[in-house]
């Protein structure tokens, strides 16, 4: 059924000592939407996506993607359900290579006895598959695969990170501030990007202060406050103004929105 979520919280609580990070917090991702996630600083947010992409355990609640249960203990496990995310500080190596960048943590080998014992990596096959991946999502402004990532400007960064979760991603994409840092023209491609992913069928959670993106490019947007989803709103039936007004507390949300 296409109105099931592919990924959804129901409850979720975590504290750090006195401080409640997530109180009670509800999340749903739908098959092939962006879903943004807005909310003030200290709101809970990363918290939130940190829980869904394994990086927290949370200590009550339940997350569930495509229906099952799942208890993430680590993000590595997380990606190995599917679930891709591209942190801010992006968690590229660079003075790697575009192509090493791509498969870090999960290298190809050569086949056979080069491979399992001598531990040689397929660096043809590697480059192949970063070449493909980087020209599915019009990427290829990059000209040598086996150039090194510090090389590239920011926005070329935030490209190959993108990739590399679209190329590893299965279920979910999620994407942490992905135009933070970058330029006007630079934060367009990111976005052109983003949408391109989703054409390919993959849902993704954008996290983003940046108001214009958020309306630009979501489906819906999640408004997270005080540590809990508080509504989750339509862009084309309210403004941007509204969502910061129900972000920051100066305005109640009508009640249709509101988080059940």
């Amino acid at each position: 059924m296409a109105n099931d979520p592919i990924l959804s919280a129901r409850g979720l609580i975590k504290r750090y000592g006195k401080v409640t990070a997530l109180d009670n917090a509800d999340f749903d991702l739908y098959p092939g939407e962006i879903l943004a996630v807005i909310g003030d600083n200290g709101a809970g947010k990363s918290s939130l996506i940190k829980a869904i992409s394994g990086a927290i355990t949370p200590d009550e609640g339940e997350i569930r993607l495509e229906g099952k249960p799942v208890q993430f203990r680590s993000p590595i496990e997380a990606r190995k359900a599917g679930i891709e995310t591209v942190y801010q500080n992006l968690a590229l190596s660079p003075a790697l290579s575009i192509a090493d960048n791509m498969f870090l943590g999960r290298e190809l080998r050569k086949p056979g006895v080069m491979g399992s014992v001598f531990r040689k990596l397929d660096r043809p096959a590697m480059e192949k598959f970063a070449r493909d991946k980087l020209s599915e999502l019009g990427l290829m402004t990059i000209q040598n695969i086996n150039q090194a990532v510090e090389t590239l400007s920011g926005g070329q960064r935030q490209g190959v990170a993108v990739a590399r979760a679209a190329a590893f991603g299965s279920k979910v994409v999620i994407l942490d501030e992905p135009t933070a840092a970058l330029g006007v023209k630079e934060s367009r491609r990111v976005l052109e990007l983003i949408l391109d992913v989703r054409a390919r069928g993959l849902p993704i959670v954008l996290i983003s202060h940046n108001m214009p993106h958020v309306f630009e490019v979501a489906d819906r947007i999640h408004v997270h406050r005080l540590g809990k989803r508080l509504c989750v709103i339509n862009p084309k039936d309210y403004t941007m103004s509204d969502a910061v007004a129900f972000m920051t507390g100066a305005k109640e949300p009508p009640k249709e929105v509101l988080a059940a």
